[in-house]
């Protein structure tokens, strides 16, 4: 009798990390794939090479909390598969196809927890595809992973959390910050009087941000409407409208993003049912309070699943770990199930509020301007897309899609997919969940095509060794 198939965990990030713990503290052996050359996730993404810097300088007030899951992840090296800068591209059947190394490897499994994480949200403006914009993330990878900044005088412009945490990680690094640029009105940051009883340790670190910012004289501006990045070849300077003035700064380096949206390629070639959530203004994998999908033996954790952070992304790695050794009629602590559970709901409570202080731009699909690009990938303007639902009489994103392109180039709708969707409401004068959700195919990031015929054909692909590479 053939041995059963290892449970695969995709995403090395907390959710990963803490659903492998489980997993190997049952006695299971899973496999894990993660993009990354190293455990971490977005959020405790450890360095490329040693340069000098600590813990501390890299993560600040989450110094301890990723060192303990990097101890985590390296106390379970032999007791399970792992491989970093792997892309897991396809899922059918219950195999997976994997680019690793530069070779197509397809996987059998037996129960897969996605733990895929999140990536910014973009909401094009004029100027945003010029040489030194670049994402929120982007540049936080940019000072992580690579020590390096993404200019020498930086604007940071969009709204959320990240904005200023970014901001103030850029400002400890010693680059002068020129000012942050926040969509949220000032009093939208009332409602983080109801996430202080929640987590007074959040709200604060947050206030000690803004504080610290002011007092290094960085500028500060709420409310911003009309916002441009401006340049020839290259990014040196940005303005917006504030109180109905317009006001402009000068830096060559942007960090730029709204909030952040969940990667759920994976869960949709999965065969996972979705629901619009209102909160993230997204359409999300369904799953249960314990992770379960509406797929059987599929398992969904962290942010990848529906924003809530890092610290909401470890209890569900573990919860969605014990819901699968449920499922295989072995032993769980369910006290321990229980707990978690309520966590993730109080943290769920947290996260309204803070979506409450940093509220979605909604008039942005009704002014930006038609020659703004909004898929860069296939260069399609706002007004393009206009154009073609007037014309076409079009009401749902698939449709716009196979007429407009919108969504087809190399990033597969992930950074344009929210924008359109936006701007293909507004134009209709739909809510947002009635012009549906971008399907996903396979790959889901661009391959080789090499390493495609591999997977398919594998005989084909073996007169073609040097594409592989």
């Amino acid at each position: 009798m053939s041995e059963r198939p290892q449970p695969l965990i995709v995403g090395a990030g907390p959710a990963g990390i803490r659903a492998a713990e489980a997993l190997v503290a049952a006695g299971l052996r899973p496999l894990v794939v993660d993009e990354a050359p190293a455990c971490g996730g977005q959020i405790y993404r450890q360095r490329l090479v040693q340069d000098g810097r600590s813990t501390k300088d890299l993560y600040g007030s989450e110094a301890g909390k990723a060192e303990r899951l990097h101890a985590a992840f390296a106390a379970l090296e032999g007791r399970i598969d792992y491989w970093p800068q792997a892309l897991l591209w396809n899922l059918r059947d219950g195999v997976a196809d994997i680019a690793v190394g530069g070779t197509a490897r397809r996987v059998a499994y037996d129960g897969l927890v996605l733990a895929t994480g999140a990536t910014d949200r973009v909401l094009p403006v004029p100027g945003w595809t010029l040489p030194g914009v670049f994402t929120l993330g982007g540049s936080q990878v940019a000072l992580k992973a690579q020590g390096c900044a993404i200019g020498s005088r930086v604007v940071f412009a969009g709204s959320g959390p990240l904005l200023y945490l970014v901001a103030w990680q850029y400002m400890k690094a010693g680059v002068e910050v020129a000012a942050v640029l926040d969509a949220a009105p000032a009093s939208a940051k009332l409602a983080l009087l109801k996430a202080l009883p929640l987590d007074p340790g959040i709200v604060l670190r947050g206030a000690r941000f803004v504080a610290e910012l002011r007092l290094r004289g960085v500028v500060i501006r709420s409310g911003i409407e009309g916002l441009r990045f401006e340049g020839e070849g290259r990014v040196s300077g940005v303005s917006w409208r504030e109180s109905g003035r317009e006001r402009r700064l000068a830096c060559d380096g942007v960090g730029y993003g709204l909030a952040l949206r969940s990667e759920t390629q994976l869960s949709d070639l999965a065969g996972c049912a979705f629901r619009f959530d209102r909160r993230d203004r997204a359409w999300l994998p369904q799953r249960d309070a314990a992770g379960r999908a509406s797929v059987a033996g599929v398992y969904l954790a962290g942010d990848g699943a529906g924003i809530a952070g890092a610290d909401a992304a470890e209890r569900a790695g573990e919860r969605a770990a014990l819901a699968l050794l449920e499922d295989r009629d072995l032993a769980i602590d369910k006290a321990r199930a229980v707990m978690l559970e309520a966590e993730m709901v109080r943290i769920g409570k947290l996260r309204d509020a803070l979506e409450a202080a940093f509220p979605f731009p909604a008039r942005w699909a009704e002014t930006i301007d038609d020659a703004t690009t909004l898929c860069r990938c296939e260069e399609i303007t706002a007004g393009s897309i206009r154009e073609a639902v007037n014309r076409l009489d079009i009401s749902e994103i698939n449709r716009l899609k196979a007429v407009s392109r919108v969504g087809m180039g190399r990033c597969q709708g992930r950074m344009c997919s929210s924008a359109s969707a936006e701007v293909l409401a507004a134009a209709t004068a739909k809510p947002l969940d009635a012009v549906g959700r971008l399907r996903a195919q396979a790959p889901v990031k661009p391959i080789p095509l090499a390493l495609q015929l591999a997977a398919d054909l594998p005989e084909a692909a073996a007169n073609l060794p040097e594409a592989a590479e």
